[in-house]
Order: C-alpha cells, then sequence, then structure tokens
C-alpha cells in the first residue's frame, strides 16, 4: 500500500536511537514475534516472563548511539521509499485518524531504534520485537523485524504488513487510553485469556484503521493518507497477522501447538479480528473482551 505522495510527515513524535542504554521495570505490551517466541519459550521452560524482557539486555550498558536521521522524512514518496519513513507516516495517520474516532485521544510517543533500547517497561532488544510500553506512552520499532516477519515466517512483507504492525501497537495506546490495557493482566492464561483478548482487540483495530486510512483526508494537504486499498494490500496485512500467530509460531519453534500457552491468538483468529475491524470500521465492534468466541 502506498501513502499519497502529497502527503507531509510530521516527526514531532519520533524519537531514534543505535542502541545502548538501561531502564526502569514495567510491563510491555504487544512484543512481536521474536519476543513471542522468547516468551513461548519461557513458559515451556517454567521460567518467569516477567523477567525475559529485562534479562535480554542485562549487558546494555552506555549512551545511546545516534539513530535514524528522521529529517529525510517529509512527504508520502518519502514514506513509500524508507521503511523508517514509513511507520512514521503510519503513525501520523493513526493519529489523525483516532483521534476522529476516540474522544481525548492524546498521541503516543514512537521510538525508532536499532539493536537495544531503554524503556519506561525496561531494556529491549530487537529479539522482543515492535512492542508498546504503558509506562511511558510510546511504540517502539526495530525495522529489521519486518525482514524477519518476511524470511523467518513467511509474511509477504508487502507495506500494508509493515503497516499494520504499527496499527496494531498504536491499537495499544487506544486501549491503554480506554483502561482496557490492565485487563490484560488479570485472570487465567490460555487461549480464552485476557492477554489474548487484548492482542485481539489490537488487531481489530489495526483492522479499523485500514478502513479509514485510504479515505481520509491529511488536514492542509487535501490528499488521503494512502491510496485505495487493493485485494492484495489486504492480504499483505492478512499474511502477517497470520505469521504472528501463536499457533504459527509454536509450531515453528518447537514443533507443537499448546494452546495453554498462547499470549496473542491463533493465525486465524487474529486475521478475523482484522476483517471485523476493516469491514465495519467501528471501534465497538472489536470488544473481544465480551466475545463469547473469538473466531478462528
Amino acid at each position: 500500500m502506498t501513502f499519497s505522495e502529497g502527503m507531509r510527515i510530521d516527526t514531532s513524535t519520533t524519537t531514534t536511537s543505535g542502541g545502548g542504554g538501561r531502564g526502569g521495570r514495567g510491563m510491555a505490551i504487544g512484543g512481536g514475534l521474536g519476543g513471542l517466541v522468547v516468551l513461548l519459550i519461557a513458559l515451556f521452560l517454567g521460567v518467569d516472563p516477567g523477567n525475559v524482557m529485562s534479562q535480554q539486555s542485562l549487558d546494555t550498558q552506555g549512551v545511546e548511539a545516534p539513530g535514524f536521521d528522521v529529517s529525510q522524512c517529509r512527504t508520502g514518496a518519502d514514506a513509500n521509499s524508507i521503511v523508517e519513513c514509513r511507520v512514521i507516516a503510519t503513525g501520523n495517520s493513526l493519529d489523525h485518524i483516532w483521534g476522529q474516532l476516540l474522544q481525548g485521544y492524546t498521541r503516543p510517543n514512537l521510538r525508532l531504534f536499532k539493536g537495544e533500547v531503554s524503556t519506561g517497561c525496561g531494556p529491549a532488544t530487537s529479539d522482543v520485537g515492535p512492542f508498546y510500553c504503558p509506562a511511558d506512552q510510546t511504540a517502539y520499532f526495530d525495522t529489521d523485524f519486518f525482514e524477519v516477519l518476511k524470511t523467518q515466517f513467511g509474511s509477504t512483507g508487502g507495506p500494508l504488513a509493515q503497516e499494520y504492525v504499527v496499527a496494531h501497537e498504536y491499537g495499544h495506546h487506544v486501549q491503554h487510553q480506554l483502561g482496557n490495557l490492565a485487563r490484560a493482566q488479570r485472570g487465567p492464561t490460555g487461549a480464552e485469556s485476557n492477554a489474548v483478548r487484548a492482542e485481539l482487540q489490537a488487531d481489530c483495530f489495526a483492522g479499523v484503521w485500514a478502513h479509514y486510512a485510504a479515505i481520509t483526508k491529511q488536514p492542509g494537504t487535501d490528499v488521503n493518507y494512502l491510496e485505495p486499498l487493493s485485494d492484495r494490500d489486504i492480504a499483505d496485512a492478512l499474511s502477517a497477522a497470520e505469521a504472528v500467530g501463536d499457533d504459527r509460531i509454536q509450531q515453528t519453534a518447537t514443533g507443537r501447538v499448546n494452546p495453554e500457552s498462547w499470549t496473542h491468538g491463533s493465525s486465524a483468529q487474529r486475521q478475523h479480528w482484522f476483517t471485523v475491524g476493516y469491514q465495519t470500521g467501528d471501534p465497538n465492534q472489536c470488544d473481544t473482551f465480551s466475545a463469547a468466541n473469538l473466531g478462528g
């Protein structure tokens, strides 16, 4: 999916780093593919998964190196050619769309990093994948993840697959503002857990964004954020949702599927809830916490 070339990119909420640093402790939400593999291995081995994120970065010391130069990101044309600009531009469109859908919405911060990063939820490495930290209201992205998503787990890796990942993490920010995010830590674990329901709701919110992104004009430019979505674009997003399903990752990592240790939902469930959001454009249809059947 391509951005309209006349779209203007706002980098005011974006920071970058090349790695390094230590942070406090908290709970990061929505760790991507690499983080989920680590988490699943922790659960299989009987270790406390809450310690996994910080243990990955125990050797992370020193001053953070310079990161990506955001001054390269000016227009939609830059978003179409530079992956970091695509992430920032997607965040811009998400902020505008959720600002219209959710009263009182405030923009999250966006952090681009390489290798390792200090966060309000503790130190993290790229192995965690993209994630959202409610403690500092920041969505974190190492764009190398998109290549891993394609080469190791079979996603098509198209632009909308990447934009879906960004929209999912911003979905956690919406949950944080709605007061839903804390529910992910309550109740039993497994396929019907609140943790799974929170992730599926973020997928649905990503679908809501996709519903509006190609029909919403950016203020001041009079162009839509995205060009019209094609069937191929939607297939790209669904391929990313499939790639990060618990069952798909468990089968790849261990050769077996154990729903009792699911944290994000199956591939079919993730595709289902993205589709609900995309087809309806209605955040109220994304109430996975009340759903008797999570689909898939």
